[in-house]
């Protein structure tokens, strides 16, 4: 088997859909074995079963991340079944939008709960499998609303500017053992949720982005994979903006 990440054990995400199931095939195509994480089943083992046609071995598991116990059960579970986990991409997320006037106390706990303790609990649950290995992946799925803000998203922004800090906090505690850890910070990318924007509000997006177009999942798959990969072994502590321009 061929590739960059050739027999290596990657655990993703949300990798149902969107920016999860693109890292996920990308990381298949460049070798890996992957693990698929989502709270649903049935969307993950559509990436599953894609991953096993290119002659991947490929796991499906529905966690909800936010569950410390459950994080810790299921890494205990992936590590059993694979014999070892190389890469960690946490690109789990959710949005619950609106005005700081008008968000309820849920949607802000909802947000923070996924976001951000949902790497913190799978970040904590490999990390001594990790260790033990002395080496070890770990890319956390930012946004540039993290560094920039947004009105009506100050829970998500909260969530990926502390996903940030969390990120640069955990590299400088883990160098010395041989795992890195980088973020990566999407711009506006076409998934499901750009799909669902209004002219005006497409028109108004374009105007922040000096290249004038919105992202390709692909194009945050193929910064993960090297990110994961050989050549980005001496990079940790880093955000990584994929935003046509967005944030200079």
């Amino acid at each position: 088997m061929s590739g960059i990440l050739s027999e290596q054990v990657a655990v993703v995400t949300g990798a149902g859909r969107g920016i999860g199931k693109a890292i996920a095939l990308a990381l298949g195509e460049a070798g890996a074995h992957v693990v698929c994480l989502s709270r649903t089943l049935s969307d993950i083992e559509t990436t599953a079963d894609a991953l096993k046609a290119m002659g991947r071995k490929a796991w499906a598991h529905a966690v909800d991340v936010s569950d410390s116990q459950a994080a810790q059960e299921i890494a205990a579970t992936i590590v059993k079944e694979t014999g070892r986990v190389d890469i960690l991409i946490n690109n789990a997320g959710v949005t619950r939008d609106d005005l700081l006037m008008r968000m309820s106390e849920e949607a802000w706990d909802t947000v923070i709960d996924t976001n951000l303790k949902g790497a913190f609990t799978l970040c904590k649950a490999f990390t001594r499998t990790f260790m033990k290995q002395r080496q070890g992946r770990i890319i956390n799925i930012a946004s540039v609303v993290g560094l920039m803000g947004n009105a009506g998203q100050a829970n998500y922004a909260a969530s990926k500017a502390g996903l940030i800090g969390f990120t640069k906090s955990i590299a400088k505690e883990l160098a010395s053992r041989g795992i890195t850890c980088n973020a990566i910070a999407p711009g506006f990318i076409e998934t499901d949720m750009t799909a669902a924007l209004n002219d005006a509000q497409r028109e108004a997006i374009m105007d922040q982005i000096p290249l004038k177009r919105l992202g390709q999942v692909n194009d945050i798959a193929q910064a993960a994979v090297y990110l994961c990969g050989p050549h980005a072994g001496y990079m940790t502590g880093q955000v990584m903006t994929v935003d046509g321009g967005m944030v200079m």
